[in-house]
């Protein structure tokens, strides 16, 4: 019973946090003139429901719970859990009731809606609208808002504003599927965390409106604004209907760059802002991507040279462009239709979604983490049984020395979690491919981008499809972001806690 008390403490503090950001969006239909009585789409109202709905759940539930004990580690996952399946079903509001069409003024269903929410949310960037530049303006910037806020982690920006020191910090912290740290201090490090988020995103913005006035096919100001919030919190919304696709080649490199910097771990970037760039330069899972970019950016080239008629410049740049964009599950495109790809081209792509960016940065995946992990203890495994039982072997990672112990420990907990996440999404699979039979290369791909908090899609994912495919999808996004043991211990408690009642 106390760890139900501390969960709903916890939640409580999240949503009063959260209840502030749809303020922050009114500045949009002020400017913009989408608001009054007379106005069909009047959206502050939405806005302001949508920030009391979070105020009058976290208020009661903080101050009614406010002296329990702090968060264990099972109530902190417990809290991740069930906190992103609530904040994404309040968060679905303005999605729900205001028209996602300025032309039609059709609005969705709340099934859509929430799915629009926990893509959004989750920095999937799967999307149920076909056509983003007849969005109002307000849904529009509240797609990129909360891809902004969720890319970092609602636990973090909570802690970063309301925590203190000690021991329930940190586990609320690696309750997100989170722990490396820049300080010693939970709360300076989610501090410094989103500084750096908030400096790199001004820079962002500012560069992306300069290509914008330098080139002719740029992104205008409101382009760059909401392309820079997505494209480093690698979630992929787009104001665009054909997402980056229409802007030349200057913006595009520019968004490869966004997509990099907000895939690598912000330990890493706290070296790099520090000074030290050999340190930044050699951490470990920056390697390993530029490996994987180099390797799968050609591998990618090479199949999809027939399909740009031999021309490998054109055949680069698509394919790097979405290597990339797979990679750090951000999920932009630039071109109008992946479906066409090759079988090939679309495994690739499916490899990179799953293995995903750094540990401690704002995409999703397994993480390039425990793909070293596992790499490495192939490696190690196999030199042991080749080799003389007195041999002594060291176990190095980067350039730290493991004990054995703490190498095969490590490796354990990678190939639970990367068993486990295979595992689910094969159910995912599964599921999908009795709705969607004979596309089962397309499905794969659908079901990699949802889990993996991605957003490229081959055209499965509209607001046409079928009841059971969003919700398969809904959970394949739940779970990426949190990596599985957090929404497996949510399901654990919640039938001892049945046991309990009964």
């Amino acid at each position: 019973m106390s760890d139900l008390r501390s969960v709903l403490r916890d939640i409580g503090t999240v949503f009063i946090v959260l209840g502030f950001v749809p303020l922050i969006a009114i500045v949009v239909p002020l400017i913009f003139g989408e608001y009054g009585p007379d106005n069909p789409i009047d959206t502050i109202g939405y806005l302001l429901v949508t920030s009391a709905v979070f105020f009058f759940s976290g208020i009661p539930l903080y101050y009614f719970f406010r002296k329990s004990e702090p968060a264990d580690f099972k109530s902190a996952m417990v809290t991740a859990a069930l906190g992103w399946l609530l904040i994404s079903l309040i968060g679905c509001i303005p999605f729900w009731l205001i028209p996602y069409d300025t032309s039609t003024l059709a609005r969705m269903d709340f099934l859509s809606a929430f799915f629009e929410s926990m893509s959004g949310w989750t920095g999937t960037g799967l999307t149920m609208v076909d056509n983003e530049a007849n969005l109002p303006y307000t849904l529009q910037f509240w797609r990129s808002l909360i891809q902004w806020v969720g890319g970092v982690g609602v636990i973090v920006l909570t802690l970063s504003i309301l925590a203190r020191p000690g021991t329930g910090s940190y586990v609320l912290y690696k309750g997100e599927a989170r722990d490396q740290k820049t300080h010693p201090s939970i709360v300076s490090t989610v501090r410094t965390i989103w500084w750096i988020f908030l400096l790199y995103t001004i820079i962002s913005i500012g560069s992306l409106i300069i290509i914008g006035f330098l080139t002719s096919d740029g992104m205008n100001p409101w382009e760059s604004i909401n392309h820079a919030m997505t494209g480093l919190a690698t979630g992929g919304f787009s104001v665009t209907d054909d997402s980056i696709t229409s802007f030349g080649a200057v913006s595009q490199i520019a968004i490869i760059i966004l997509m990099i910097f907000g895939s690598i771990a912000f330990v890493a970037h706290y070296d790099l802002l520090k000074g030290r760039i050999w340190k930044f330069l050699s951490d470990s899972q920056f390697k390993a991507m530029m490996a994987l970019i180099v390797v799968g950016v050609a591998a990618l080239t090479f199949v999809n040279l027939q399909l740009y008629n031999n021309d490998i410049y054109l055949s680069l740049g698509r394919s790097g462009f979405h290597f990339i964009s797979a990679l750090t599950c951000t999920g932009f495109a630039s071109v109008p239709d992946l479906g066409v790809w090759s079988e090939s081209a679309k495994l690739i792509l499916a490899f990179a979604m799953v293995i995903g960016g750094a540990a401690g940065s704002t995409a999703g995946g397994i993480k390039l983490f425990r793909a070293i992990l596992l790499y490495k203890g192939v490696g190690w495994r196999l030199k042991q049984a080749i080799s003389t039982p007195r041999r002594v072997f060291v176990h190095k990672l980067g350039d730290k020395s493991l004990s054995k112990e703490n190498a095969m420990d490590l490796i354990n907990e990678a190939a639970i979690i990367s068993f486990m996440w295979v595992l689910l999404l094969f159910a995912g699979v599964i599921v999908l491919d009795i709705v969607y039979p004979d596309d089962l290369g397309n499905v794969i791909f659908e079901v990699c981008s949802a889990q993996g908090n991605v957003g490229l899609s081959t055209g499965i994912t509209s607001i046409g499809m079928s009841t059971i495919a969003k919700v398969v999808l809904i959970m394949n996004m739940w779970v990426g972001r949190l990596e599985i043991i957090p929404i497996i211990v949510l399901i654990k408690s919640m039938f001892g806690l049945k046991r309990n009642i009964i």
